[in-house]
């Protein structure tokens, strides 16, 4: 079965919508990209309007930034150590926005969206 990005079958007040028409291909979603720590691979997907998008399935480099020093530098991932989006992708080494990395600096925050962007983009902690 297709995920659907559209509105809900219910309303607010319990009622149910009438559908009017069937799925239709742009209200089509995807299944989540779980970016998981590991050697460099991507896919590049269709969008709409004929544009693309890079997934990162996986990844061992982060784009770090200090705030202190002002500078960005690529540096290597060791490590998951806090997963804010679900406490199980911290044994699974999925890496999402938000999560705590352990780097080659130190402790770092994610800030991009690697499943959506295609790089992992992280600050200082």
């Amino acid at each position: 079965m297709a995920i659907v990005q559209r509105r809900p079958k219910r309303k607010a007040t319990g009622g149910i919508y009438r559908k009017a028409r069937a799925k239709r291909k742009f209200e089509l979603g995807d299944s989540p990209i779980h970016t998981k720590l590991g050697e460099r691979k991507a896919k590049t997907t269709r969008t709409i309007g004929g544009n693309s998008k890079l997934k990162l399935l996986k990844s061992e480099f982060a784009n770090v930034s200090d705030s202190k020093t002002k500078k960005i530098k690529k540096v290597k991932i060791t490590g998951v150590l806090e997963n804010p989006a679900n406490k199980n992708y911290v044994r699974r080494n999925i890496l999402t926005k938000g999560t705590i990395i352990e780097t080659e600096l130190g402790n770092a925050r994610i800030t991009s969206r690697p499943g959506q962007e295609g790089s992992i983009n992280a600050v200082l902690i």
